[in-house]
């Protein structure tokens, strides 16, 4: 298993994912390749892993906001979710699965005092949210200060309700995927995304309001 473990490392790379095309439940490919994992065809999880471990990394990140670490927890994540392939019920995607075993992992790791001091030192986050086409300079701060704000307030939300504006901000699962990661009802999962957003829209507002038409 050593020798094969950098295969399963994941890319920083952000591979674009439409929630519109991620399903809730295994698809036949994702159940294929299960059986045969099971049945020792080792080769076939590396397949799952280049199918899902963008959504493993981005999981990672959305907790930690660290891309070093995230990797760190995805790779860990990734030889766990190979280790424990026995355990997978499909009582919901082996995507899913795999988010979850990441997520867990990252809380974990968020609350160690290590990760904390971590944070502490470092004044930048990664973005949460991707570029796209080619925006002027100018362009570019005006967006990159709006999104400081946003994630300034994002940061000072309760934990639960910043985690998950986070995760849906990675864009690789449906609501009902990350609140069975969760382990948590659809309901309850939707109100904390819906709370979050008018909480942050509330202090967005407000500052508006604050700075005035002129400043």
């Amino acid at each position: 298993m050593a020798s094969r473990a950098a295969a399963f490392y994941p890319t920083d790379h952000w591979v674009p994912a439409s929630i519109d095309q991620v399903q809730a439940e295994p698809d036949r490919r994702d159940a294929e390749l299960v059986e045969r994992v099971r049945a020792g065809q080792t080769a076939a999880f590396g397949e799952l892993v280049e199918r899902h471990r963008g959504a493993v990394y981005r999981a990672a990140l959305a907790a930690l906001r660290n891309p070093a670490d995230a990797e760190d927890v995805a790779q860990e994540a990734l030889v766990l979710a190979f280790r424990k392939i026995g355990q997978f019920r499909a009582d919901a995607s082996i995507r899913t699965w795999m988010v979850r075993i990441a997520w867990r992992l990252a809380l974990s790791r968020r609350r160690s005092p290590l990760h904390r001091l971590k944070q502490m030192m470092s004044a930048d986050g990664p973005d949460i949210e991707t570029a796209s086409g080619q925006p002027s300079a100018e362009r570019c701060v005006l967006d990159g200060e709006r999104l400081a704000i946003v994630r300034a307030h994002i940061m000072k939300l309760p934990p639960k309700l910043r985690d998950a504006l986070l995760l849906m901000a990675a864009g690789d699962l449906t609501q009902d995927e990350i609140a069975a990661a969760l382990k948590i009802p659809a309901a309850t999962f939707r109100w904390r995304v819906m709370e979050a957003r008018k909480r942050v829209k509330a202090k967005l507002d407000g500052a508006g309001r604050l700075a005035g038409p002129d400043s």
